[in-house]
């Protein structure tokens, strides 16, 4: 008799794309479309996505931020507004409605960004629980996206250097949230064995 496996849990995150001149429809926002493609991709779970594109203003993006977690998102990632210009404000904004810091992210960030730029050092991005909601904020661009999520590999496909992906499906885990599971090619999850369940996708 085959084991019956567990569905696969549906998964609300939450992509926002922070900037004053693609919100104002300056030029088109290329941050969300990159999240939602790279997500896709990498997860296995049945994905909904609640998008906002929004100013580089505090007060909007902790709101936006609040109303996410509010609407049931696991994980909230943005992109956009962490460099030290007067204007970039991400951090600031998350750490505002923040329950716990998780500084092990925007750490882990800054040293993949390292091998390829040395301003990788100007970037601020912090990651933070509130509620049962992992928020991380991630570079502007959507090549840093891929490279800071998905991490490093070599011609072969050998893990180089770890995105900080890995971690996340694990973290959600722990604070209560819905069991990620990731396709290995683009990004392998770890958990300890006691936290693994089956496979249960072709």
């Amino acid at each position: 008799m085959s084991e019956t496996l567990p569905t696969l849990e549906a998964v609300k995150i939450g992509i926002v794309s922070i900037s004053d001149r693609a919100s104002s429809g300056v030029y088109e926002d290329k941050g969300l479309p990159a999240l939602k493609d790279w997500l896709t991709r990498a997860l296995h779970n049945p994905l909904t996505f609640e998008a906002r594109l929004i100013p580089d203003e505090a007060p909007g993006i902790s709101n936006a931020l609040i109303e996410l977690v509010d609407a049931g998102c696991s994980l909230v990632l943005t992109t956009g507004g962490t460099g030290p210009a007067l204007r970039d404000v991400t951090p600031e904004a998350t750490l505002a409605v923040a329950h716990k810091e998780m500084p092990g992210f925007g750490e882990q960030m800054r040293q993949i960004s390292l091998k390829f730029v040395p301003t990788a050092i100007l970037s601020r991005q912090v990651a933070v629980i509130r509620d049962k909601s992992l928020i991380i904020n991630l570079p502007g661009q959507p090549k840093a996206i891929a490279e800071t999520l998905e991490g490093l590999k070599d011609a072969d496909g050998q893990q180089l250097v770890n995105g900080i992906f890995a971690a996340v499906p694990y973290c959600i885990d722990l604070i209560g949230g819905p069991y990620l599971e990731t396709e290995t090619t683009v990004c392998k999850a770890f958990r300890p064995k006691s936290a693994q369940r089956p496979a249960n996708h072709i």
